[in-house]
């Protein structure tokens, strides 16, 4: 198993979540973020902003499924522009769930 994170603006995360849900990823958790990237915030006139709002999407997934969560991540956030985000992929050792103790996504 994998865990997908992804850092990506605001205004795209409503079309990844949607289209994770079209393509079977419905549970997932979103978080609400600040941060920069390389290029240290931007400018627009005379100001200067540090630290941009992000949205972080979290979600574990199996193996298999990665390739497929990365190319709906990428293809519905893509602006081309600096700040689109960012992709994690972190390997999972276990999951179960609190209510049945379960173990498995």
């Amino acid at each position: 198993m994998k865990m997908v994170r992804a850092v990506i603006r605001p205004e795209s995360t409503e079309l990844v979540v949607d289209a994770l849900a079209a393509s079977g990823f419905v549970a997932l958790t979103k978080i609400q973020a600040f941060g920069r990237g390389k290029q240290k915030g931007i400018d627009s006139g005379n100001v200067h902003y540090d630290e941009l709002p992000k949205n972080l999407l979290m979600l574990v997934v199996e193996d298999e499924h990665v390739p497929q969560v990365l190319e709906v991540v990428q293809k519905q956030a893509k602006t081309g522009n600096f700040g689109d985000g960012k992709v994690f992929v972190s390997p999972v050792e276990t999951v179960f769930t609190i209510r049945t103790g379960q173990e498995g996504v």
